[in-house]
C-alpha cells in the first residue's frame, strides 16, 4: 500500500525508537527523527490506562520548537499488571522482576500517540492484552541474556526473542510493539 513520493505523509517523529521507524517505513510514511524535551514522568493523578498517552502527548509539545510546517508524531509505551506500571527496566534485576510478575498473567500494553499538527493536536491509546506462559526462573535468566529487555517496557520486546514469552494476545500487535500503525497511517491521511 505504498503511495508515490508525492503523496506519502512526512512526519517528524519525536522519538528513536528503531521499531517504530521501521514501522513508519514499513507503510512508506517519510520521517525525520528530532529529540524532544519530554522528562517521561507521569503525574500521581493520572491513571495507569492514561499514562502513555500522557507522555506522548509531552514528547509532541515539548519537540514544537521546530520550524512546524510538519506534523510531529510521538508516541509511549506502558505495560499495566494490577494497575502498576511497568516501564523501561532500570537494570537486569528489575527486568527480572517484572518478568516473575508476567510470568503466567494477562497484563495489558497501552501505546499512546500523539500527533501534534500546526493549530491542533490529537491523541489517542491504543490497548492489547498480553497473555504470558509461565516462566521458569531458567528461562528467564536465558531471556535476560540476550540483553532484548533493556529500553522496552514491560522488560520485553514481542517482535524479537520475547515472542516465546508470548502465550496469546487480544488487540493490535503493533500496540505491543510501539505504534498502532494501521491508526497512525490513517490519522496522518
Amino acid at each position: 500500500m505504498k503511495t508515490d513520493s508525492k503523496k506519502r505523509p512526512y512526519v517528524y517523529l519525536a522519538s528513536e525508537s528503531p521499531r517504530r521507524k521501521e514501522l513508519l517505513s514499513m507503510v512508506g510514511i517519510d520521517y525525520e527523527t528530532v529529540s524532544h524535551g519530554a522528562e517521561g514522568l507521569v503525574p500521581d493523578d493520572c491513571s495507569a490506562e492514561k499514562a502513555a498517552e500522557y507522555l506522548a502527548l509531552e514528547k509532541a509539545r515539548t519537540a514544537d520548537t521546530l520550524p512546524f510546517d510538519l506534523p510531529i508524531l510521538a508516541s509511549d509505551t506502558v505495560v499495566v499488571l494490577d494497575g502498576k506500571i511497568f516501564g523501561k527496566p532500570r537494570d537486569r534485576a528489575d527486568a527480572a522482576r517484572m518478568l516473575k510478575a508476567l510470568s503466567g498473567r494477562t497484563h495489558k500494553v497501552y501505546t499512546g500517540v500523539a500527533i501534534n499538527k500546526p493549530g491542533h493536536i490529537s491523541s489517542f491509546t491504543s490497548e492489547t492484552e498480553v497473555e504470558f506462559y509461565e516462566l521458569s526462573d531458567e528461562e528467564i535468566e536465558d531471556y535476560l541474556d540476550t540483553g532484548e529487555y533493556a529500553d522496552k517496557a514491560g522488560a520485553y520486546g514481542i517482535q524479537g526473542v520475547g515472542a516465546v514469552l508470548v502465550k496469546q494476545i487480544r488487540g493490535d500487535y503493533y500496540t505491543v510493539m510501539g505504534l498502532p500503525i494501521a491508526e497512525v497511517y490513517r490519522r496522518l491521511k
